[in-house]
């Protein structure tokens, strides 16, 4: 017997850029203006004289360079390169607005100085601290993402089961369910000084409250996917001789997946934000002492890099968990709107 699926699940997902991009037979002029925008970055960062000189400028033109040479040859070759173009022509305008946005930067910073130093960094100051930083900068994103693995994990276990158990056992829903009412609104960073305390190290401190903040929407979604159920789906099984176990792994929790990836889209998102304090607080790696040692030096430059670092970090994953998810509810498609 297959999972039965719930009528009321609901997925909208973005256009694909495969299918937003122009035909292939017409001209791309979204492409090559933004090639021509990011020709004339490339310019600005070469020609005009800087006011405070920092070093790689010639390298982040050549990198200009190199973004409108690929534009180019995008526009010239049309879908040839299938996917990576079609991604291309769909994200265009967002490379013309990028290709703005460096050259006002550039002229904000280097080239003018009208942005207090150093509370403000130039592109080149960016780019110099991932070629010569990139050795402590990439220790630290190494030490993030093993912290957030550990706590992530364990808070989504620990919350999908007991998103389940209080979803499913009326009993244990009245044990639990004021316990949650009462921690669970509570932010996992107060939480801080009695789990330094509690804990013997700093680095299982850091992957509870990760747990924490990670289990509490879990639970909440989870439990929340179960009892909205449909009953009909229980007695049918019922009636073709389901046990109680077939009933909770073959219809309850199928059914529920909708909502249990919502809450570990919420988890993420909230584990992620709790990574960076527990990291500020006794660790030694991390992006978050990064930040604080950046910090504490006034080198705004790499403090902005790691926060460069730390966006693409979370938006990776989120599109990690987004692809994870196509995969497990892939039996639903053609049964809902995707």
């Amino acid at each position: 017997m297959t999972a039965i699926e719930s009528n009321d699940t609901r997925f909208s997902t973005a256009a694909s850029p495969a299918a937003s991009a122009r035909p292939a037979g017409r001209t791309w002029w979204t492409g090559a203006f933004a090639a021509l925008l990011w020709l004339a970055a490339a310019a600005v960062i070469e020609f005009w004289p800087e006011i405070i000189p920092a070093p790689y400028g010639r390298e982040l033109a050549i990198l200009a360079v190199l973004v409108a040479a690929l534009l180019g040859l995008v526009l010239a070759t049309g879908p040839f390169l299938g996917k990576t173009a079609a991604w291309i022509r769909y994200y265009g305008p967002w490379f013309a607005v990028a290709a703005v946005g460096l050259g006002i930067w550039e002229v904000l910073t280097a080239k003018l100085a009208l942005l207090p130093v150093p509370f403000f960094a130039s592109p080149q100051g960016i780019l110099e601290v991932y070629i010569d930083d990139w050795a402590r900068l990439g220790e630290s994103v190494l030490h993030s993402v093993l912290l957030l693995a550990k706590g992530y994990f364990f808070g989504a276990v620990i919350g999908f089961t007991t998103g389940v158990t209080i979803g499913w056992s009326r009993a244990a829903g009245y044990w639990v369910h004021p316990i949650l009412r009462l921690i669970g609104p509570l932010p996992a960073t107060a939480w801080l000084p009695l789990s330094f305390f509690i804990f013997p190290s700093s680095g299982s401190a850091s992957v509870f409250l990760i747990a924490l903040a990670t289990a509490f929407p879990v639970t909440i979604l989870t439990w929340s996917g179960i009892a909205s159920v449909n009953r009909d789906y229980y007695d049918i099984a019922r009636t073709l001789g389901a046990s109680r176990w077939f009933l909770i792994f073959k219809v309850a929790i199928p059914a529920a997946l909708p909502h249990v990836f919502v809450g570990l889209f919420m988890g993420l998102g909230t584990s992620f934000a709790v990574l960076v304090v527990a990291e500020m607080l006794g660790v030694k790696a991390g992006l978050g002492w990064y930040l604080q040692w950046a910090q504490g030096w006034a080198a705004y430059a790499n403090m902005y890099a790691a926060l460069i670092v730390m966006a693409l970090m979370c938006s990776s994953l989120i599109t990690i968990l987004f692809r994870i998810r196509d995969r497990v509810l892939s039996w639903q498609k053609g049964l809902v709107r995707w």
